[in-house]
């Protein structure tokens, strides 16, 4: 049985070598003025330090270009695709054709990931970004388990899969939106604004808190819960599933690591004993709950409900 990618996002140089040794394949990294949602910030120097460090020990790393750009942005991107071809990186996230298009003049033969987060719904989007250069599409968080099965059968690229933490539930590129709700008065208020690893939108009547944080992208509001499949890899990895993704925003290193402990775990059991997998799955989840932050309930994201749109 073909053993998918184990990807994960660390958050400093330090954290992708501990990773590595933890059993992650390959890293999403970047620096937020051309990526988005990225748990740590690197700078070129940093980049460069961090694919030279995952090589040394066999593994991969990918940059994330896959902001909204803006002219002024997108004028940069020819030198920055320039650098990243010159730093050896093994691909380049993209969402804009803009990026598509300084790969083509600039290293014509990086490897391209297709990933909006929201309009990979259907494997024809998929197979159409695949005609134009990409060789993998990353899948919207909110398909269910035969979506996505459906979309490896059809799909002419790699397919690849978040099987855990949270995910991005709005994005504004304007940073006003925590001041639109305290103006309005709305149900819905700014908690502990000063802390910005540790803010909220608190929404009273569902007793929910959403993790809000803004950067040089805009406003980005996060789910209430973390996605969780550890004990559920099955159908994804007999349907071959190329990478499945650990995301580590606003998570701590060591909770990081842990994790891709099991997670590692947890794949190389399910494709190599099976049987064995069906026995401790139920020990792995509980492994995680236990780390697991108290206001981060876990759940399975939309793996298992139905899809309406």
């Amino acid at each position: 049985m073909k053993k998918p990618e184990l990807l994960v996002t660390p958050d400093s140089v330090e954290s992708l070598g501990q990773l590595a040794d933890a059993g992650a394949d390959a890293f999403v990294i970047g620096e937020q003025r051309y990526g988005l949602r990225l748990a740590g910030e690197f700078t070129r120097d940093q980049v460069k330090e961090a694919i030279e460090l995952a090589h040394a020990k066999g593994k991969k790393v990918y940059v994330a270009v896959n902001a909204i750009f803006h002219n002024d942005i997108a004028n940069e991107l020819d030198e920055y695709v320039a650098f990243l071809k010159e730093a050896n990186a093994d691909a380049i996230i993209f969402g804009d054709p803009a990026v598509l298009m300084a790969v083509r003049e600039h290293a014509p033969d990086m490897p391209l990931h297709w990933n909006t987060e929201t309009t990979a719904t259907n494997y024809f989007t998929c197979n159409y970004w695949g005609k134009r250069g990409a060789v993998r599409a990353v899948l919207a968080r909110e398909l269910n388990m035969d979506a996505i099965v459906e979309m490896k059968e059809n799909a002419e690229v790699a397919i690849e899969v978040q099987v855990h933490g949270m995910t991005c539930m709005f994005q504004s590129k304007r940073p006003l939106l925590g001041h639109y709700f305290e103006y309005q008065g709305k149900a819905m208020e700014i908690e502990n604004r000063k802390e910005s690893k540790n803010m909220f939108l608190h929404d009273k009547e569902r007793h929910n808190k959403y993790p809000i944080y803004e950067d040089e992208n805009g406003t980005h509001i996060m789910s209430p819960n973390d996605i969780c499949i550890i004990d559920e890899l099955q159908e994804l990895i007999e349907a071959e599933v190329d990478s499945l993704k650990i995301d580590g925003v606003l998570k701590s290193p060591e909770y990081m690591l842990e994790t891709t402990k099991l997670y590692r775990h947890a794949i190389d059991l399910c494709t190599d004993n099976p049987d064995q997998y069906e026995e401790e799955k139920d020990e792995l989840l509980e492994k995680i709950e236990e780390i697991q932050p108290s206001n981060r309930p876990l759940d399975t994201g939309f793996f298992f409900k139905e899809t309406v749109y």
